[in-house]
């Protein structure tokens, strides 16, 4: 449905300068996957991985941790606790099993091959909304190495990031269940593992509920059959609850403690900590710093605080959604319609949570990286858009966009050899 340049210019070949854009953008992700290789596979550290450790634990018959691999590890009753959501961790077990844990590494492997899986299945869920190829492998080229995927899956050793990576691959799922194969159950199932690795998939239903249904359907009043089909999407989503519920109680006593209010990172001095300290893990003190991150704030490079000539790093809170992945501003075009309207409304609350939040996704360069959580929604939206002229400028957004990534990235490492 996206823009196709010959439909404008009748050329039977793409313009030279998009011949230029397209050379261009691919050295940039090679080199971007050259790198990926270097400093992230080839060097991944061994024996650090906190899903590492929990999948450990699950072998050994606990819900506990010997001791903390990275940070934000929880403390209570004398046990340390990887507070984050399970399913990473076992999706590690059989690695774990196979190495042991003090020499295991290879989560930014397996997050490669989930990226990987993922693209795959945009390109099917593209075809399906009947993107031309041109502007699909445009939109590949931003999903793979624009959006915040590239950046966690270069970190997927550190729990945040291999959590987003296989949680990336679960909303992908979901969505190709309801659009691809009109199986609402199985879409549901999807998000309620996504939801095993990061929380605010849980709201995706919504959202897969509108997309599955047949375009002439009415939504109300529902038939039988529509209450059937929702009633039973609802039972992965149900069992989802009641597993984290459980899995929370054998932790730390109370059903809806995740553990987060039990952080123990002695010595830290930082301002994510003092913000636990000071405000909690939820303030509206919070809400303009994370706005200002999600739309208004651009790269920024850091020098040295006494002549400010030397480079010292590049901004760890990252970089505006809309200066970091300019191309997604396309999705204006979008076809409103009820599809339209769940996949805002859930953006809207998924994204709304998050600016209250203590942190805005610390430790990333481009884009803030807890809008993947929502991004997979407004990629849908997007590749539902018109036909304007304006999506001409797709392959020089995405181009401008991945140099973007790949110079940031590039400040970051030589700041860091320094």
């Amino acid at each position: 449905m996206l823009h196709d340049h010959k439909q404008f210019l009748g050329a039977p070949v793409p313009l030279r300068r998009e011949t230029v854009l397209t050379w261009v953008c691919g050295a940039l992700c090679l080199a971007l996957l050259g790198l990926l290789a270097a400093r992230g596979i080839l060097r991944e550290p061994a024996g650090v991985s906190s899903y590492g450790a929990l999948a450990d634990a699950f072998l050994h018959g606990r819900l506990y941790v010997e001791k903390c691999p990275e940070i934000d590890c929880a403390v209570f009753n004398g046990r340390t606790y990887i507070i984050f959501p399970p399913l990473p961790a076992l999706t590690l077990i059989p690695f774990v099993a196979l190495t042991g844990l003090p020499a295991f590494k290879g989560a930014i492997a397996l997050a490669l091959i989930f990226a990987a899986i993922s693209l795959f299945v945009w390109r099917r869920i593209f075809d399906e909304m009947n993107v031309d190829r041109v502007s699909a492998n445009w939109l590949l080229a931003a999903i793979a190495f624009s959006s915040p995927l590239f950046y966690v899956v270069m970190k997927a050793n550190g729990a945040w990031f291999m959590a987003q990576s296989l949680g990336f691959l679960m909303a992908t799922l979901a969505i190709a269940s309801a659009l691809l194969w009109r199986n609402l159950w199985l879409a549901c199932g999807f998000a309620a593992l996504g939801f095993l690795c990061r929380q605010m998939l849980i709201f995706y239903p919504l959202f897969l509920l509108l997309l599955a249904m047949p375009a002439g359907e009415r939504l109300m009043p529902p038939s039988f059959a529509r209450i059937r089909s929702i009633a039973l999407a609802a039972l992965p989503v149900l069992a989802a609850l009641a597993l984290i519920f459980a899995y929370n109680y054998a932790r730390f006593g109370n059903p809806l403690d995740t553990g987060y209010g039990h952080i123990s990172n002695p010595g830290s001095t930082d301002y994510i900590t003092r913000r636990l300290q000071d405000y909690g893990l939820f303030s509206p003190r919070y809400v303009l710093f994370n706005l200002y991150h999600l739309f208004l704030q651009g790269f920024h490079a850091e020098f040295d605080a006494t002549h400010r000539v030397a480079l010292t790093g590049i901004d760890w809170n990252g970089a505006a959604l809309l200066v970091a992945c300019p191309w997604i501003a396309l999705a204006y075009y979008m076809k409103f319609d009820r599809i339209a309207v769940a996949g805002l409304a859930v953006i809207a609350v998924i994204a709304g949570i998050t600016l209250f939040y203590h942190s805005n996704g610390y430790a990333q360069i481009g884009a803030m990286r807890y809008a993947l959580d929502w991004l997979p929604i407004a990629f849908v939206l997007l590749a539902r858009s018109a036909r304007p002229e304006a999506f001409r400028a797709l392959p020089l957004l995405v181009t401008i966009a991945i140099a973007m990534n790949a110079l940031s990235i590039a400040t970051s490492v030589f700041a860091a050899g320094r």
